[in-house]
Order: structure tokens, then sequence, then C-alpha cells
């Protein structure tokens, strides 16, 4: 087990990123128009990087599955973007952003990455704001911020419910100018199959056209993967249903360390599953925290009257609701962390409690809200004595401006007006902190091959606070790897073109046509989503929202059955030479059974609970998560082996010097 080296740079933790910038190699504006950089991914990261790395003068080359880069997942985050502004005057800053980070991810992430995170935050509003993001904005026109959970300041900018497509827009439009100048050459429906290495440094990928079916070899000096979380090797989870982990398992396969693949982020609200059919499942903003309440009947008689449609929750008094987080966590109430969010609504329904069909549902109920906004509104307004009715109408029309389109959504798909009664909400896979291990210049253990946002495992810890996956990926590209990447894009100033006629690249594109062709001759028995279903299945009952030894174990066995089954018997109708998208989602497959595989063997050996990572073996008294620091404070970094039980843990130590490690309490 090998310590890794993150490569931090020395001195305080305030200087580190200074000092650090001032001191990288540089590559001058002339070298820049000879080197060439590939982006697989186009979200927040990947667009912000490609952006700005076509700006500062390199040539790029953008990969993305979709039809667009505006199609990014990236474009489904709700709630909101942190950043230490402090226009609240609520005592924010970078320090404290750092501190909510580093406590919110339980003591598991890397401090000096972290405090680089806090400090480039308030530069990524500015940026966006120059771009047109139409943030919220308050009364006297400066910009709003709300709160979310594990913070006690206001440091969220959004725009209304939809802060992730405004981003993106934003992002996309940077692109765009650069595509216009001829910086950036867009590779759309592209997906990448393999990262080709030349004497040992990432080179170039092999990607399919998956329009044609057509194998194409592209060559880069340098590579960043910024694809995205694999919460898809759950099957139902919030992501998008064409996100997978391709892009960054392929890397993994060619040496780059894999970090803390158990860290999953179970968000707390979700809509609930509504039938065995599902494909995906829909988030509900951490926003509506602020403003909604959390609750469910006291008495498990009301529980069952309600889930047999005998009782409706507006029928209910106060005194017979539970708002079992204000009740638990008086400090922070129902803005606690998503870890602690969903531990407690998962105990509130095994319990008894929940409300819907299934008993998986609690409610957030927003009707104290609507009352207490009207009732602002009406003051504001000039109005003496206003009724009940002009109090709620009044009210009504605030949260419709703060988060309308997400109660449309809700309304849409639910069939229930949330304006008139409680939303039904439970924990479902989210955000994925895992990912490929890089060191303080987001560099994998493969020279010249780069992560950036969730693609790798940096910031976040063992839990990712909300708003902080817009911050890290628009921090990434637009502000950290620009910089980064030019130290080691310094030595290639004379290296040339790459050539894609090499023995390497040759090597690669038969490994991949090789596997298309396995994959192609399965008997044909079960469909590739059969087999994914039944991986999800086994990963949300024994590797979800808590875990224990015995099953985890069970998991590994399980799932390397279901992955020999897999390749001999999934069935992919038509041809590889071709459009083809059966082909597409078992490609896909055939990494999460692997990486499923991985996940379980971290979680196992992980003994401790810390964050999204909770093993039934290790809580305190109060059913809350109980960190071993003695023995597990390092970040688990797999080396690939081949089959992932034969994967190689290294381990990178976390040192804390600038804040204290102390048990994580909400109350």
């Amino acid at each position: 087990m090998s310590i890794l080296d993150s490569k931090i740079p020395k001195g305080s933790l305030a200087d580190k990123w200074t000092n650090h910038k001032n001191t990288v190699d540089l590559v001058n504006p002339a070298n820049k128009r000879n080197i060439d950089v590939i982006v697989v991914g186009t979200g927040l990261a990947g667009g912000s990087a490609a952006a700005t790395l076509a700006e500062l003068g390199y040539n790029v080359k953008t990969f993305c599955y979709q039809d667009s880069p505006r199609r990014a997942h990236s474009i489904a985050a709700q709630g909101g973007i942190n950043a230490a502004k402090n226009y609240q005057g609520d005592g924010d800053s970078s320090y404290r952003l750092f501190y909510d980070t580093v406590k919110g991810g339980d003591y598991r992430s890397r401090e000096a990455n972290v405090y680089r995170l806090a400090e480039v935050s308030a530069n990524i509003i500015d940026q966006c704001v120059a771009q047109g993001v139409p943030f919220a904005r308050e009364y006297g026109g400066l910009l709003d911020n709300r709160s979310f959970g594990g913070v006690l300041v206001s440091r969220t900018f959004y725009a209304k419910g939809q802060t992730g497509q405004q981003l993106l827009l934003g992002a996309y439009s940077a692109m765009n100018r650069q595509i216009n100048r001829g910086k950036i050459q867009a590779f759309n429906r592209h997906e990448m199959l393999d990262l080709v290495k030349v004497d040992g440094k990432a080179r170039g990928i092999i990607a399919r056209d998956l329009v044609t079916g057509k194998i194409e070899r592209h060559s880069a000096h340098a590579v960043v993967i910024a694809s995205g979380g694999y919460g898809n090797v759950f099957f139902l989870s919030t992501n998008a249903m064409g996100s997978n982990v391709m892009a960054a398992w392929r890397a993994h396969r060619r040496g780059a360390y894999f970090a803390n693949p158990c860290f999953t982020q179970i968000h707390p609200t979700c809509i609930p599953v509504s039938g065995d059919h599902q494909s995906k499942l829909t988030l509900m903003s951490e926003s509506l925290r602020n403003d909604g309440r959390i609750w469910v009947p006291k008495k498990k008689e009301d529980a069952e009257a309600i889930r047999e449609g005998k009782l409706k929750p507006t029928q209910l008094s106060e005194e017979d609701r539970d708002y079992y987080l204000e009740r638990r966590y008086p400090a922070f109430g129902n803005l606690v962390p998503r870890d602690v969010a969903s531990r407690a609504a998962k105990e509130r329904c095994d319990a008894g409690f929940g409300v819907n069909k299934t008993g998986e549902a609690v409610y957030l109920d927003f009707a104290s809200a609507i009352k207490r906004y009207g009732k602002e509104k009406a003051l504001t307004s000039g109005m003496k004595n206003p009724s009940e009715a002009e109090i709620i109408k009044l009210g009504e029309e605030v949260v419709e401006n703060k988060y309308g389109n997400l109660f449309q959504m809700y309304e849409k798909i639910v069939d229930e007006n949330p304006y008139k009664t409680p939303m039904m909400i439970y924990p479902a896979v989210h955000y994925t902190m895992g990912g490929l291990w890089v060191d303080y210049n987001l560099q994998t253990t493969i020279p010249g091959c780069y992560a950036a946002g969730e693609a790798n495992f940096s910031d976040h810890g063992a839990n990712r606070l909300g708003a902080s996956a817009l911050m890290q990926g628009l921090a990434d590209g637009y502000f950290v790897l620009p910089y980064t990447i030019g130290d080691y894009l310094a030595d290639d100033i004379r290296t040339g073109k790459i050539p894609t006629d090499s023995p390497e690249f040759e090597a690669a594109e038969k490994e991949v046509t090789d596997r298309i062709e396995k994959l192609m001759g399965g008997s044909g028995q079960h469909s590739v989503d059969y087999y994914h279903k039944k991986l999800g299945k086994i990963m949300w009952n024994k590797c979800g929202m808590s875990r224990n030894a015995k099953e985890l174990q069970e998991a590994i066995d399980e799932i390397a059955v279901l992955r020999e089954d897999f390749w001999k018997n999934v069935k992919i109708p038509g041809s590889a030479a071709t459009k083809n998208q059966e082909l597409e989602k078992a490609g896909r497959v055939a990494d999460f059974l692997e990486l499923g595989e991985l996940f379980a063997k971290d979680a196992l050996h992980r003994n401790e609970s810390c964050g999204g990572h909770f093993r039934e073996e290790y809580q305190t008294s109060e059913g809350e998560a109980l960190r071993d620091d003695e023995n597990f404070k390092f970040v688990s970094a797999w080396e690939y082996k081949g089959a992932p039980k034969d994967a190689v843990l290294h381990k990178e130590d976390l040192v804390y010097e600038n804040i204290e490690l102390k048990t994580r309490s909400y109350k």
C-alpha cells in the first residue's frame, strides 16, 4: 500500500494557491497554438475548462455523447451554487466555506484543495454574471442568496430552481465563441471508449461516432476527463439515464487510480419510487428545505390511515405531526446535511411512519412558509386586516417566485398540487463523491490525464454539501485547471502533433473493437436493462443508505456472478457498424458491473461510518455515523489489476493542520 503524493504546495493554507500559481511553468501564447487538449464531457466542468483553455490559445477538442453540450446533466441542477461573498453580512468568509465543506464531508477531503475551492468561489459568481447568468436578485438589486444544508449562513446564489441550466448556458456560450473562432472542435454524439497512452503519457482517446458506429482515433498532448459521476450504477438515480462511468473507468483500466468509490450521496428530497417500470428518479431541490418543513405523523395509526387513503395530511393537527429533523437537530433543523437528513427519513419510514402506499415517503410541507410570506407581503403592501385567503394567495405568489418551476414539475409527475397539500419525498441516489484520484494539480496517476468536476474525488470527502457541485465544476474548469495543466504542457512545446498511426493507437483501437465484438456475441437471453436493473437492486439493497459486512460480501459475490452471465448472455440487436443505442448501453453497463464490485469492496474495507458511507456496525448510540480517525483518515485509491477483486489499495493520508477533527454535530 503506497502512500500517494498529492503534490500539495508548502506554506500557509491561505497562501498555497497564490504561491503555486506564481511558481508553475507557463506556456507562451505562440506555443499554445501548437498544443492540443482533449476534453471529455461538456457539462459545467468540461464546458468551462474547454472554453477557458481555448480562450488561452490551446487547440481543444470536446467530446460528448449528447447531441449538444447544452444537454449535459449539469443542466438538471436546481438549487444553486455556493460562493463566499458575504452579501448578506451574516458572517460568511472563505474560511467558513472551507470549514463547512470539510466538516460536511465528515473530514474525509483534502484540506488544501477545499480551501482553494472556497478561495476561488467568489470569482465564479462574477464570471457568470458577466456571461449574463440571470441570478435571482433581492429588492435593492444585489444578488440574492439562500441557505443550504450543513451551514448557518446564506451563501447559495440561484436562478429560481434552474440554476444548473442557466450556468451551463453561460459556459456553453463561452464554448460557442471558441467554436466560432475555430479553437474548439466539437465532437457531439461521440463516446470515449478508451484512453491511449504513449510512453506512459495520456496522448489521446479512441471514440465511437454514435450516429455512424465508426471507431475514431483522436490525439492530443493532454486529456481532461470531465464526464460526471457514476450514480447510475444503482439503475434508479436522479442522474440522466445516459450518465455513466465509461470515460473515467476506461482511464482507470489504463492506470488511473479510482478513489473512494463507496462515497455516494443519497439526496433526501426526491420524488419517491412509484413502480417497477420506472427508469429514473426526479430530484426536488434541497433549496426547498429552506421553506418546507419535513414531517411524518406522530402516531402509527395516522400513518396507516394516510397510506390507506382514509386520512389526508392536511387533516392532521400540528400536535399530531413529528417534525423529526427540527426535533433531533434543533440548531440546523430542516437544513442538516444531506446524509443526515436521508438517514433520518429512512429511520422514520423503517419504523412504520412512512406516508405513501409503499411506506417509503415523508412530507415536505410549505403551509407555514406560505402563511409567513403572505403576512409579510400583506404588511409591505399596506393591507389592513387581510383575510386568511388573501394571506395564502399572497404567500403562494412569493413561493412561486422562488420555486415555481419545481412545484410545477412536482405537480406534473405526481398529479397533486404542492401549494395545497404537502409534497411527498424520499431519499435517492444522487451525486458521487468518489472518482478518479487526482493530485493538487487535478492530474490523475497517468501523466497528462486530468480529471475535473464530479469525475474526480477531490473536494467533497464522504458527503457533498448542497450547491457545492456547481461550485467545484466551475472552479476546476474556469480557475484551476487552466493554470495547472500549463505546468505539464510546458514540456510539450517542441513535441509537435501526436500521430494517430502509432502502434499504441493501433493496439487501443483493436482492444475497443474486440470488446465490441465480444459484447455483440452474447447468446441473447436477456436485455441490457435486465442486467442493469439486477445490478441496481443489489447495489441499493446491499450498498445503499446503510451497509454491513455480511451484505457487502454478498454484493461482491453476486455482482461477479452477474457480470459473468452478462458477458455470456446479453442480447444486443442490430449491428456495431451503425447507430445502436443498445450497444451504447451495454458498454456502459459492462463498466458498471466492474465498478459496482469495486464499490462494494471499498465499502467493505472501510470499517467506519462517515458521511454517505454508513456501516451499521459503526454508529453511535443515537444512530449517528461513527468515524475511526485513527485507522481510516485516508483516501482509498484503487489500482486496476483486472478483476475488481484483485484491485490494489493505495492510501493518501489526510493531514489536518488548520481544522480540529471532531465528531460532526448538527444539534
